[in-house]
């Protein structure tokens, strides 16, 4: 009865390690999804604010007037201010996780399956 036990422990003990695993895996999922979805927002709206400000700049920096090199400094301010917040926020983002249980409930498919007759002539 003693290997029977052993038996029945290690395979709760490998259902334990497997489910802590999961899990582990699971929030480094989510950490990556969220991480990325921080960048892009960060990215777009860098892109946006660059296609709809960046007529006060010129794209070569010779020709640039002393009030388009201003406004251009300003721009490279606000970008690198954009980028330092967000990427704090995304480190951020793990410590937040720690505090949580993640648990990915993966996705699932439900296939209906149908008797059919088989038909005249066929063993069933």
């Amino acid at each position: 009865m003693n290997n029977y036990d052993d038996l029945i422990r290690k395979q709760s003990e490998y259902k334990s390690v497997r489910e802590d695993k999961y899990r582990v895996d699971s929030k480094d999922r989510l950490s990556k999804i969220l991480k990325k979805k921080v960048q892009t927002t960060m990215i777009g709206s860098l892109s946006s604010i660059e296609e709809h400000f960046s007529f006060l700049w010129s794209t070569d920096s010779s020709e640039m007037t002393p009030e388009q090199k201003m406004m251009y400094e300003i721009f490279q301010k606000v970008r690198s201010e954009i980028l330092d917040k967000g990427n704090t926020q995304a480190r951020n983002i793990d410590a937040e996780l720690a505090q949580y249980d993640v648990k990915w409930l993966r996705y699932q498919n439900n296939i209906p399956v149908r008797n059919q007759d088989l038909g005249e002539g066929q063993d069933g």
